[in-house]
C-alpha cells in the first residue's frame, strides 16, 4: 500500500473518529433530554445535575487532553528500535490511572468522615473553595507558557537522561525500564490528582451519579484524542482544543465562583447584601444555569475572577512576547513527518 494511499486512510480514520465523538455528545444530550423527560428547562430543579455533568466533562477532557500532549511530546522520539520505550511509559500511565480511582476513594472516604463532625454547608463551602482554586491552577492563563514548558521540558530531560544510562549496564537498563514507567506515572497522576480535588465539591452538593455522567462522558471524548494521536498518529490541532477547552473552563469558572459564594454567604463566612435594582431583572434560569445571583458579593467576585483570568491571559501575552526562551526540536533527524507535525501543535519547548 502506498504511503498516500496509508494518509487518506488516517485522514478517514481520523474524521471518523471527530464525528462518533461528536454523536457521543449528542447521545448524551439526547439521553438526558429523555430522562429529564423531555428538553432540559432552565427553570426546573432537576437542570442543575445536567450542567454540573457537562462541566466536569469539560474540566476532565480538558485535563485528559493535557496528559496526552505530554505523553506524546515523551514518546514523539520513541520509533524505530526506541520503540519499546513506549511501553513501559504506557504501563505507567495505566498504574497511574488506578493510582487515580484509588485517590477518589481515599478522597470520598475522608470527606464521608468530615461530613459526621463538620456541618454540611461549611464542608461545602470548604470543598467549593478549593475547587476554585485548583480550576484556576488549572487554566494556569499567566502561566500557560511557563508551566507547559517547564513541565514537559522537565519529562524529556528525564526521559533522555534514563536513555542514555540504559545503554551503560545491563543494571542501568532495570533502572531505564522502572525510571520510564514512572515517567508515565507522573505524566498522568497530576492530572487525575487535580481533577479528583475539583470533583469532591460536586460530589458531595449533587452525589457521585452526576459525578459518573460527566466523568465517563469527559473520558470518552479524552479517548477519542488518544487513540487518534497514539494509534493512528493523526496531526490534530492541539493548540486549538486547548483554547476552546480554556475558554469553556472559563464560563465554567465563573458558575464555580458564583456558586462557592453563595455557599459562603448560606454557611454565614461571608455577609449577603442584595442589588434591590438587579433582583427583577435577573431570571431565576441564570441563577440555575450561570450562577448569576443579585448579590454585591457574588457578582463583585465573578468580576473579580473574569478579570483575573482576561488580565493574566494578555499579561501571559506581553511578557511573552519580550522574553521567548530558546527552542530545540523535540524529535531527532530523521523522524516521520506525522510525528513532525504532532510535535509543531506541541507548545514549544526545549530539550
Amino acid at each position: 500500500m502506498s504511503s498516500t494511499s496509508r494518509t487518506a486512510i488516517r485522514t478517514a480514520s481520523a474524521r471518523a473518529g471527530l464525528v462518533i465523538s461528536a454523536l457521543c455528545v449528542i447521545a448524551f444530550l439526547i439521553w438526558q433530554g429523555i430522562a429529564a423527560q423531555g428538553a432540559p428547562d432552565p427553570l426546573g430543579a432537576r437542570t442543575n445535575p445536567t450542567v454540573a455533568a457537562l462541566d466536569i466533562a469539560v474540566l476532565v477532557f480538558r485535563e485528559g487532553l493535557e496528559c496526552i500532549l505530554v505523553l506524546a511530546a515523551i514518546t514523539a522520539s520513541m520509533t524505530g528500535a526506541r520503540r519499546a520505550y513506549r511501553r513501559p511509559v504506557a504501563v505507567g500511565a495505566g498504574f497511574a490511572f488506578f493510582a487515580t480511582l484509588l485517590t477518589w476513594c481515599i478522597a470520598v472516604g475522608i470527606m464521608s468522615q468530615l461530613t459526621e463532625s463538620v456541618p454540611a454547608l461549611d464542608l461545602q463551602a470548604a470543598t467549593g473553595l478549593l475547587a476554585v482554586i485548583v480550576l484556576l491552577v488549572i487554566m494556569n492563563w499567566f502561566f500557560h507558557k511557563i508551566y507547559w514548558g517547564g513541565w514537559i521540558r522537565a519529562h524529556n530531560r528525564r526521559r533522555k537522561s534514563l536513555i542514555d544510562n540504559g545503554r551503560m549496564t545491563e543494571v542501568s537498563t532495570t533502572r531505564l525500564r522502572w525510571g520510564l514507567i514512572l515517567l508515565g506515572f507522573t505524566s498522568l497522576y497530576r492530572e487525575g490528582f487535580e481533577v479528583v480535588l475539583f470533583l469532591q465539591s460536586y460530589n458531595l452538593r449533587l452525589g457521585g451519579g452526576v459525578v459518573l455522567k460527566g466523568t465517563l462522558l469527559g473520558l470518552a471524548l479524552s479517548g477519542v484524542v488518544a487513540v487518534l494521536t497514539f494509534v493512528l498518529q493523526q496531526r490534530l490541532p492541539y493548540r486549538k482544543m486547548l483554547i476552546a477547552t480554556g475558554i469553556l473552563l472559563g464560563v465554567v469558572l465563573l458558575v464555580m465562583v458564583g456558586e462557592q459564594a453563595q455557599e459562603m454567604q448560606l454557611a454565614h463566612w461571608i455577609p449577603t447584601t442584595p442589588i434591590q435594582s438587579l433582583a427583577n431583572f435577573i431570571p431565576p434560569w441564570l441563577n440555575l444555569w450561570f450562577a448569576v445571583f443579585p448579590t454585591y458579593e457574588t457578582i463583585t467576585a465573578q468580576l473579580l475572577a473574569a478579570g483575573l483570568v482576561i488580565g493574566s491571559y494578555y499579561a501571559a501575552r506581553h511578557f511573552g512576547a519580550r522574553s521567548s526562551p530558546a527552542t530545540e526540536p523535540l524529535q531527532p533527524p530523521g523522524q516521520s513527518r506525522i510525528n513532525t507535525g504532532l510535535i509543531k501543535r506541541l507548545p514549544v519547548v526545549a530539550r
